[in-house]
């Protein structure tokens, strides 16, 4: 419930928060909570894995049938906000818990922050300058429980969210374990991965010749006759499918539906000047967490390089002939980037005229080192690109 304020709304007016549902919404939503009992209900053993994955694999379906635009999703305003700068990091969190003041304290950007919830009812970015990148921060409205049933702005927010390359989770470090999990939950309904990879499955609808089912693995809840039931579910009838490790039916379906979108997370625990050195200690040796104070300004510098890091950011420098390299800029580039992606960083006609490249640093076995456009380069190498005449 929002609570009644005399302040003055900055970022838009409280109207819109609860967005009524048409029929066809409603329908929906009453299967999907109808398939979720009965899963809830179902005791899960070996008898009822089949059933459980026919459950699963239905449940999906109407879940994309919610989201879906084009059909029965609830339109309404979204937020567009332009990408810039070398990555993009999503703010998410229940209402009230620092987002905004977090986005104040580490970008030069303003965003209203009260001590009353949907302070923030709309999408505000800000900038983050660390090792010579401009890492975009995107202050997201709170989301409540059922965001990803549209409720609030939870589907606009969850919307901008799978645009990131990162997802920071905001959470209440005085507030029980829940809210983390209530999260999760919201955004894995919303075909949201969060620190995990794609299943390594080879998955392509054909014209012709039926199912086609091989593994090269022992599969321990995935079998043959599920596979099938699930894809006649979505009404495909000629496939090819080769598994090549032990996944569970949600993991097949996710790879069926080919819409979800695998994004690394981290967490990030506000508030810690109000709990005990205890707690701060156990929250704090969690995997992907960060404690911090954003009013005290606790942690604060960590929180950026944990970011950084979870981005997987390289920098490298580029050099003239017979000049020194130019260490003040340098190229803000993926993990995994190769010379090619370096040579488009730099101009896109680039590549056209390549002849080779000289590396000097981690990359090279030796300095310089003349390399083509494959080659894999580490962060601070320095690198000439030499053109063809």
């Amino acid at each position: 419930m929002v609570r009644k304020s005399g302040h003055t709304m900055q970022h838009g007016t409280r109207q819109g928060i609860r967005n009524p549902l048409p029929d066809a919404t409603t329908g929906i939503l009453e299967k999907i909570a109808d398939i979720e009992k009965e899963i809830s209900k179902t005791q899960k053993n070996k008898a009822t894995e089949y059933h459980l994955g026919l459950l699963k694999a239905k449940l999906a379906k109407y879940r994309v049938q919610l989201l879906d635009p084009g059909k029965t999703a609830v339109k309404g305003e979204g937020f567009d906000v332009m990408k810039s700068g070398d990555a993009r990091v999503a703010l998410i969190g229940f209402p009230s818990v620092g987002k905004s003041t977090l986005l104040n304290k580490l970008t030069n950007t303003h965003s209203e922050a009260c001590a009353y919830e949907f302070t923030t009812l709309t999408c505000i970015p800000g900038k983050i300058e660390y090792n010579g990148a401009n890492i975009q921060l995107l202050d997201l409205p709170g989301i409540i429980e059922g965001a990803a049933q549209g409720k609030g702005r939870g589907r606009q927010v969850i919307a901008v969210a799978r645009t990131a390359d990162l997802v920071m989770i905001m959470l209440d470090a005085t507030k029980s374990a829940t809210q983390k999990e209530l999260l999760e939950a919201e955004l894995e309904a919303v075909g949201i991965r969060l620190n995990t990879q794609r299943p390594n499955v080879y998955f392509k609808i054909k014209t012709g010749g039926g199912i086609s089912f091989n593994a090269t693995c022992k599969l321990t809840t995935l079998t043959e006759k599920m596979v099938h039931h699930i894809l006649h579910d979505y009404r495909i009838f000629n496939a090819e499918v080769l598994i090549r490790e032990d996944i569970t039916v949600d993991e097949f379906i996710d790879v069926v539906l080919g819409n979800r979108k695998y994004i690394q997370a981290i967490y990030c625990y506000n508030k810690i000047d109000s709990i005990t050195i205890e707690q701060i200690d156990e929250l704090a040796r969690t995997p992907k967490t960060v404690v911090m104070s954003c009013e005290m300004d606790l942690n604060m510098d960590y929180l950026v390089e944990t970011i950084w890091k979870n981005l997987n950011l390289l920098r490298v420098y580029t050099k003239k002939r017979g000049e020194y390299p130019d260490f003040e800029g340098g190229l803000i580039i993926r993990s995994g980037s190769t010379i090619e992606h370096v040579c488009h960083a730099i101009h896109r006609s680039l590549v056209a005229e390549f002849k080779y490249a000289l590396v000097w640093g981690r990359s090279a076995k030796h300095n310089p080192q003349r390399v083509g456009l494959s080659h894999l380069v580490e962060n601070d190498d320095v690198i000439q690109v030499v053109k063809r005449r």
